[in-house]
Formats: C-alpha cells, structure tokens, sequence
C-alpha cells in the first residue's frame, strides 16, 4: 500500500474510530471540512503541521499513522524496519534480545 494512502485511510480510521463527523474532527485539530475531506478522500497529503496536530489531539506518534490497519507479513517487517531504524545500537541489542526470548516461546 502508497504511503501517502495509508496516511490518509488512517486518519480517516482515527475519525471513524472516535465517533466524529468531519466537521467535528476537522474543528479538533483545526483544518476545514473541505480540508479533511480532500484528505480522507486521497486527494491531498495531510501536511506535518496537520499530523502533528492530529497526533496531539489523539495521543498517537507519526509512526502510527504508517501502520496498516489489516497488515501483511511484508507491511508489518517494513515498519518493523523503519521504526529499527530509528533506534540507537544500544537499543537494538535490546530489541534483539526481547526478540530472540519471544521467538524462543
């Protein structure tokens, strides 16, 4: 799935999820109805401001907007990898060691 996509389905999902019209959940992190709809509908790209708000309001990181709501085998090891990417050696050596116990199970 685009990235661009999965963005825009998750934060539709987020609305969905919260019990919200557009018009309530665009009032909450402050675009317009139009705005949001253009959003849901794949039109346009959310921009970071507008993530950002949308992350406060609904206490979630950027990165949760990247995970698919049905993911496959290759969606999830591609978001394992980029979050991993992200991460100090020290703390990978953690995440390896938590891994190999729960593989171990």
């Amino acid at each position: 799935m685009k990235y661009q996509k999965l963005i825009n389905t998750n934060i539709k999902n987020i609305r969905v999820s919260n019990n919200l019209t557009q018009e309530e959940f665009a009032e909450k992190i402050g675009i317009s109805i139009q705005g949001l709809s253009n959003i849901e509908r794949n039109r346009y790209q959310p921009s970071a401001e507008t993530i950002d708000k949308i992350c406060s309001a609904f206490d979630i990181t950027p990165a949760e907007l990247l995970v698919s709501p049905n993911p496959q085998n290759e969606d999830i090891l591609s978001n394992i990898i980029t979050l991993l990417s992200q991460c100090s050696q020290r703390k990978l050596a953690k995440i390896y060691n938590i891994i190999s116990l729960i593989i171990k199970l």
